[in-house]
């Protein structure tokens, strides 16, 4: 995730541009998308793309500190062996019974990260390959269940945003700056739209967050790539048929009016606008109170009903720290407790993170307000997908929807709301 940067002022920013909760706008259903009730799901992180916060003790067993994204896993260890622990770890970090679990959690949607490299790995590329399985699991499981899926392209070539969850930390992205990049990742859209333009249980998206708040070079780059994107999905074999699968595009942490008029109707149909939220990468947010954060939470409907599309938040948690073992990167600090490099000190990160045995009863009653904060205002959009599911036992569980489901500050049913007027 390691996001601790100037994105993050972007994101308190654009929550704070108001407070009144707007109507929403209805879901653009195309294929099997023929109900209202919101969007409520989950993200699938850490599976097929490695998080070291996420499953600190993959990393941790490799006992090389040098190891911090899915391309060292992948480089700085024998090929082997690397390959058998990401076999092992695809093949059980995530199962059947897990999505049984998240539709009788009554959520509806699943959002899957995935990195280019499933598909197209050429020279010089370390990656392992034999994701594309999972992916078809997914999706059938997904079915069996009666969940929809978001697939979402997390890592193209050369990284679009430089972020561990790309698959490559870099210190600044190259994948727009080579038309090779754009023309890979454009290829792998193809792919997807072709196997599943007849599939009304999948939604794709052909990038995730890039980064626009760098500049309106990677802005405008982003943008070309969605305007082909679009099309690609629309026909995805060369001829005149015509697949409805929707699209989901990212607002590239800059505000609505970025996007005023882009892939929009009637022009353009079945486009989803993503937006991210999260208060904890910047020290202003560290430090709210615990009802300052849920009065920002509340604050953030107005943002997302100001964009000209439907708009869902496709990533946020009722984590208020970055308290969780590598969050920032295997190697860094967190800015909470001030061991991060240049970071001032809010707070001690005891009981704040780890395993929920350790959280006191407030803190549990402050996720649950929190949660339900947020719950209301993303509402008012089409709807949600928290990061995350799960992690690995005992590793940042205050992210964990089943860890929650399980201590009580989420609900058995997502529409249970014990503060039902907390953004009142």
């Amino acid at each position: 995730m390691a996001r601790f940067s100037q994105k993050s002022l972007l994101l308190s920013a654009t929550a704070l541009l108001g407070s009144l909760l707007c109507a929403s706008k209805p879901f653009p259903r195309g294929g099997g998308y023929n109900y209202t009730e919101k969007l409520r799901g989950v993200n699938l992180g850490g599976w097929l793309i490695l998080e070291p916060w996420i499953t600190p003790k993959l990393f941790d067993a490799t006992g090389n500190s040098a190891i911090t994204d899915e391309w060292t896993f992948c480089a700085l260890q024998d090929r082997a062996t690397a390959e058998s622990i990401l076999n092992n770890h695809w093949s059980t970090f995530y199962g059947e019974d897990d999505f049984k679990a998240i539709a009788e959690a009554g959520l509806n949607h699943v959002r899957l990260p995935i990195g280019y490299w499933t598909f197209d790995v050429q020279e010089g590329e370390p990656y392992i390959q034999g994701q594309e399985i999972y992916i078809n699991k997914t999706v059938a499981w997904a079915r069996k269940y009666g969940l929809q899926v978001v697939i979402d392209l997390y890592g193209a070539p050369g990284s679009q945003n430089g972020f561990i969850n790309s698959g490559h930390l870099l210190s600044f992205p190259e994948w727009q700056s080579n038309q090779t990049n754009i023309d890979r990742t454009l290829a792998i859209t193809k792919t997807l739209a072709q196997r599943y333009a007849n599939d009304s249980h999948v939604i794709i998206g052909p990038l995730n967050e890039s980064p626009g708040y760098r500049g309106d070079d990677i802005l405008n780059v982003a943008k070309q790539y969605y305007l082909d994107s679009y099309q690609e999905l629309r026909f995805p074999f060369d001829d005149s048929r015509e697949s409805d699968t929707p699209m989901l595009i990212f607002d590239g942490f800059r505000p609505a009016s970025t996007w005023t008029g882009f892939l929009t109707p009637p022009t353009y149909k079945g486009v989803i606008m993503d937006t991210h939220e999260y208060q904890i990468f910047t020290y202003q947010l560290l430090s709210l109170s615990d009802d300052d954060h849920i009065a920002l939470a509340c604050n953030v409907s107005a943002n997302i009903t100001a964009y000209d599309l439907d708009t869902m938040v496709g990533e946020w948690a009722p984590a208020r720290t970055d308290c969780a073992r590598y969050l920032n990167g295997v190697g860094f600090g967190t800015a909470y407790d001030g061991t991060l490099n240049g970071s001032t000190r809010v707070g001690s990160c005891d009981g704040l993170s780890g395993s929920a045995t350790t959280f006191s009863d407030d803190y549990r009653v402050f996720l649950r307000r929190f949660w339900e904060a947020q719950v209301i205002s993303y509402e008012s959009g089409i709807g949600w997908t928290q990061w995350l599911w799960k992690t690995e036992e005992g590793a940042g569980e205050e992210w964990s929807y089943s860890v929650g489901l399980e201590y009580g500050w989420i609900p058995q049913d997502p529409t249970d709301l014990i503060y039902p007027n907390i953004c009142d």
